[in-house]
């Protein structure tokens, strides 16, 4: 669609495509996809999400955007980016207090979810 026609320009990726489809073609439902949103995706709607990828593949990114347009049949595009903005620092404070703890809780268990696999990797390494 208006994603697979804006690729064809050199320089233009998935991610730009779908900013220019949502905030400029009025493509409601076209999820521009990052890190941030993958990690928005796997903590409040499926963790499984990224799997054991290291990158985020065009299989995922498709997946991260099919759960956004699943969980919001009407204009998921914008309700994603209220959702990215709400995870940006200058937005905590107006937050409600559990929304930033459910956040902070996420954040710690994948910081610690990384340094076990990194310590795993290294324990692995010295065998």
């Amino acid at each position: 669609a208006v994603q697979e026609e804006l690729i064809k320009f050199s320089g233009i990726g998935r991610k730009v495509a779908d900013c220019v489809a949502l905030f400029s073609l009025d493509q409601d439902d076209a999820i521009p996809v990052d890190v941030h949103v993958q990690h928005i995706a796997s903590r409040d709607y499926d963790p499984t999400v990224l799997g054991e990828a290291k990158s985020l593949t065009p299989t995922i990114y498709k997946r991260v955007g099919d759960l956004f347009r699943e969980r919001f049949d009407s204009y998921p595009g914008w309700a994603h980016s209220l959702l990215f903005v709400a995870e940006l620092p200058s937005f905590r404070g107006i937050l409600p207090a559990d929304v930033v703890r459910e956040m902070d809780e996420w954040r710690e268990h994948e910081q610690r979810k990384k340094l076990e696999k990194k310590e795993a990797s290294k324990k692995a390494k010295a065998k």
